[in-house]
């Protein structure tokens, strides 16, 4: 499915394929909630890399999360998460571990998303209290991250 993407201000436009475009992952973890905003669900697509085509790069900044760990220590994610640095908009997140793969946020995309048959709610137990995940009885729970990807979950759901 090609999709079209843009921030809020307009000057990043994108487009890319992308094989798995059900946003169906709500994250509560503390990087999706402080830099996307909002209750913290970022929700990741699963597009092309390769077909990834950019209009206003010059607009483009990224942000690579410190993870901390239990005794204090910490490091930079590999993870790189793109945004527009005039209007702060989140547009998609690349990882050089998986160098085919590119994730957008669909809050970015401008093309209609498909409705998923199931939500999976991942990071549970970092959600702030005044965050009420909003579960429904066909959704799937996790206090972390599952061991699904964004292929299987399709690939589950025949999509």
């Amino acid at each position: 499915m090609k999709l079209n993407g843009s921030c809020h201000c307009q000057s990043v436009r994108f487009s890319l394929q992308c094989e798995q475009p059900y946003p169906f992952t709500r994250c509560y973890c503390s990087i999706c909630r402080k830099a996307a905003g909002g209750g913290g669900y970022a929700v990741n697509l699963g597009g092309d890399y390769q077909s990834l085509v950019i209009k206003g790069k010059e607009f483009i900044s990224v942000y690579q999360a410190v993870l901390r760990d239990e005794s204090g220590s910490s490091t930079t994610s590999p993870a790189q998460r793109h945004f527009c640095s005039r209007c702060g908009s989140a547009l998609w997140l690349w990882d050089p571990r998986w160098p085919d793969l590119v994730h957008p946020f669909a809050s970015a995309i401008d093309t209609e998303l498909p409705i998923p048959p199931e939500r999976t709610h991942v990071m549970l137990a970092f959600a702030k209290a005044w965050v009420e995940p909003d579960i429904r009885a066909e959704d799937k729970q996790f206090d972390e991250y599952p061991d699904e990807s964004l292929a299987e979950w399709h690939q589950r759901h025949n999509l």
